[in-house]
């Protein structure tokens, strides 16, 4: 018992920059808290008396389950649906270990680079997030991702090229996006249909799944506007969101900035925006179960 106790005392001590770790990769919280724990159950169920390295041992074991993960992620999906960094978050000093502290998680890492990140194969996201952010040699990072050590050089330097590659660009992208969606948040709570219509391109066009129109249904028996499977131009998307986002959240949806509805932290329906010129152009619901999974929904801090 005294030994087993020591063992979750020392993993205590590591949990916080394995989140860390385990965030960078995977792009959420939940999914970062899942590795973590794995990790855990690894370690418990192995004799730890032939660990040199605790710390080391813990990062490639964080690092292989997330790149099982990724790859996972990357096989229900054909196309990947992946503010600055500080300089305290990107050398992993995150807070973590209390779910309070999840949404400033993914606020922190920086909303482009999480965008970036998504664009990028398993294995090159995990050379990059060890190597440029956490400072493992190439040495260490070689067995983790299948490859000779010059090998995950290569696959670390072709995620550097497309990092720095964004740029300015898509941080304004972000940015801007992130200003128009929330703009729209507030305005459909407040029930304000003049912002609405001036957040929404004359010709938007929202789409709906059956799921989220069956659950739109139940909730007009309530009295809740209708839904329907496609809604087009802004009077009548308005007319369908005023004063009905009460509970949603900001977050990152399929790669770009969108919003949740994730009562008790589970996610039940998503909302993604395509945004031209400061205007909504294109609207999706996604409640189907299996569908929200696969866009690994991240709460950003409003």
């Amino acid at each position: 018992m005294a030994e087993n106790d020591w063992l979750a005392g020392q993993f205590e001590t590591e949990r916080t920059r394995l989140q860390a770790v385990a965030f960078r990769m995977l792009g959420s919280p939940s999914d970062a808290d899942d590795a973590v724990q794995e990790a855990w159950l690894r370690l418990s169920r192995t004799d730890a008396s032939g660990i040199a390295n605790l710390g080391g041992w813990l990062t490639t074991v964080v690092a292989r389950v997330c790149l099982d993960m990724l790859r996972s992620r990357k096989s229900r999906r054909e196309a990947p649906l992946d503010d600055d960094i500080t300089g305290a978050e990107l050398q992993g000093h995150a807070p973590g270990g209390d779910p309070e502290h999840e949404a400033l998680m993914a606020d922190s890492v920086g909303l482009a680079m999480l965008v970036v990140l998504e664009t990028l194969s398993p294995a090159e996201r995990v050379a990059f997030v060890l190597h440029d952010m956490f400072d493992l040699p190439f040495e260490e990072i070689a067995p983790i991702v299948g490859r000779e050590p010059a090998a995950a050089r290569q696959l670390a330097s072709r995620a550097r090229r497309r990092v720095r590659g964004a740029g300015k660009d898509e941080d304004a992208d972000v940015s801007g996006q992130r200003r128009v969606v929330e703009a729209f948040l507030t305005a459909s709570r407040e029930g304000d249909f003049t912002a609405l219509l001036a957040l929404l391109d004359p010709d938007v066009v929202l789409h709906a799944d059956a799921t989220a129109v069956e659950s739109a249904r139940a909730a007009a028996a309530a009295g809740a506007p209708p839904f329907n499977r496609e809604i087009r131009g802004a009077h009548a998307v308005a007319t369908a969101f005023a004063g009905r986002a009460q509970a949603a959240r900001l977050a990152l949806v399929g790669g770009t900035v969108g919003a949740v509805f994730a009562p008790g932290g589970n996610p039940r329906a998503a909302f993604r925006f395509t945004v031209a010129e400061g205007r909504i152009t294109a609207m999706e619901v996604i409640a189907q179960p299996d569908n929200l999974v696969s866009l690994a929904v991240s709460i950003i801090a409003e």
